[in-house]
């Protein structure tokens, strides 16, 4: 099987491209290596797949949908999770969101509606397209209509697109709304390797609404399970587009989080509080019936067995980049 994965040298795309080659697939991988986040992160995971020989990688810009079509060639499935990713950074620079996730999702459409051997495109979503006012657990059915950031309006713009596409142009489509995903080789703007990197130098860290928010925390083996599955399991008619929620169905404490940071790091954060910034909802929660229906998809990991192997990859890659 030859596969495409968009975002190879990101933090999921990456485990999905090895997961894809453990399984014997050919995976080209694209990525621009932007420098959103330190950029010798990105290449640390090329090197991983590197010496996989069913593994090329082809350093772009999906948004330039012409080097895209030239680039590559014909793929029975396409795994498209680049993406310009954060939510506050969004307020920063939104034309980068405009580029990365809507321009860049349709010419991902364009190339699979141009691809006749295209069985599969399985795209990222995310979380956070239910926004305000869906009640929790959140369902795929659920109204998704309030975004309270723009990287939430370009991820429910992409299912849009999707759905058009289907209709017009008969792609199999699967959308994935990815649930706070954590774990080795993970994303530095995110609040877990953010607090870890804090505890380690002695700074202080910031928890919103006295630490009472809560995510829905999902570990990066059980997201690629389910990624998997549904790779595995593909619509069976042209123009059926699904959307799935894919988390650990359990919301947690950030506080929680963060203990288990300290216990595995073996040392306290500093902390200081502030309130909730408006694009950040109080809680987050999955649920996963749909896609455990589908797939068999049960996650497994806690937050208790997850961290630690979270911060034993991190103090490596903190010795390593020195």
């Amino acid at each position: 099987m030859r596969v495409l994965v968009t975002g190879a040298a990101g933090f999921i795309g990456f485990h999905a491209a090895r997961a894809l080659l453990d399984r014997g697939a050919t995976v080209i991988g694209v990525d621009d290596v932007n420098p959103y986040y330190d950029v010798r992160l990105k290449r640390a995971r090329l090197v991983q797949l590197a010496p996989y020989p069913g593994f090329s990688f082809i350093p772009l810009d999906i948004a330039d949908h012409a080097a895209l079509r030239a680039a590559v060639g014909p793929v029975e499935v396409i795994v498209h999770l680049a993406a310009q990713a954060g939510v506050r950074y969004s307020i920063e620079a939104p034309f980068a969101y405009a580029a990365a996730n809507m321009t860049g999702h349709l010419s991902v459409l364009e190339l699979a509606r141009h691809s006749p051997s295209l069985r599969h495109l399985v795209y990222a979503s995310s979380s956070s397209v239910y926004g305000a006012g869906s009640a929790l657990p959140y369902s795929e059915g659920a109204r998704a209509d309030h975004p309270l950031s723009l990287y939430a309006a370009t991820k429910r713009a992409d299912e849009m697109m999707s759905v058009a596409y289907a209709h017009q142009f008969g792609l199999r489509q699967t959308g994935l709304r990815f649930f706070t995903v954590y774990g080795p080789w993970g994303r530095p703007d995110m609040a877990y390797f953010g607090f870890a990197e804090a505890i380690i130098e002695g700074r202080p860290i910031t928890l919103y609404d006295g630490g009472t928010l809560k995510r829905d925390f999902t570990y990066i083996d059980d997201i690629i399970e389910g990624l998997l599955g549904v790779i595995d399991h593909p619509p069976t008619a042209d123009g059926v587009h699904r959307l799935f929620n894919i988390g650990n169905h359990r919301a947690e404490l950030v506080t929680d989080l963060l203990a288990a940071l300290e216990g595995s790091l073996g040392r306290r954060a500093i902390i200081t509080h502030q309130p909730r910034p408006a694009a950040d909802p109080v809680e987050t929660c999955a649920d996963i019936a749909a896609l455990a229906e589908l797939t068999g998809f049960s996650p497994k990991t806690s937050l208790r067995d997850g961290v630690p192997r979270f911060v034993a990859w991190f103090q490596d890659w903190c010795a390593q980049r020195g």
